[in-house]
């Protein structure tokens, strides 16, 4: 039993913003492993379907992004999986743009969403992969910035991370 989980914002003004980098890939592994998000459980949507014969659950949480550890802890209770069978996506700022980290632990960093995960499941102990959205222009406020819709003229240069995101996912979930 695996849980993969997105981090992002639910609605059409957040559908392709720096922020929902976590969603996106999530979208990319529904497609690519043929899992339909469809049922809503757990303060989450989710498609629960197999990897290699394992059970496999793709999520994305329907709380606000910095309340996220609440879907992860409502997840992992339902499913009866440990920290340690969850892998999170998120956008990070701290990393270049494009760039991919695949960490086994540690704090949620400058994450909120991620911060929030590890407070309310009450560990480090959660497989994560993070997607470099680089930082703001100067004098640009970070928010608006994460919020900000992707520039069209950068998004094959996202949308190539998030490909490179779902192959350490698959990578993780052929170690486990």
């Amino acid at each position: 039993m695996k849980i993969v989980v997105g981090l992002g914002n639910f609605g059409d003004e957040y559908a392709y913003t720096f922020h929902n980098m976590g969603f996106l890939a999530v979208d990319c592994l529904s497609d690519r492993l043929s899992i339909r998000l469809k049922t809503k459980e757990c303060a989450s949507l989710t498609g629960v379907g197999s990897y290699r014969g394992e059970k496999l659950v793709l999520c994305k949480p329907l709380t606000y992004m910095n309340l996220s550890g609440q879907a992860v802890k409502e997840l992992m209770a339902r499913y009866k999986a440990a920290s340690t069978d969850v892998i999170v996506l998120f956008d990070d700022i701290d990393l270049p743009r494009g760039a991919i980290r695949v960490r086994a632990n540690g704090s949620g960093g400058t994450h909120n969403g991620m911060r929030n995960v590890v407070a309310v499941c009450g560990t480090e102990a959660i497989p994560r992969v993070r997607i470099g959205i680089g930082r703001p222009p100067e004098h640009m406020p970070l928010a608006d910035y994460v919020l900000g819709e992707v520039p069209r003229a950068e998004r094959e240069e996202l949308a190539a991370a998030i490909e490179k995101a779902c192959d350490e996912v698959e990578k993780l979930l052929q170690a486990k």
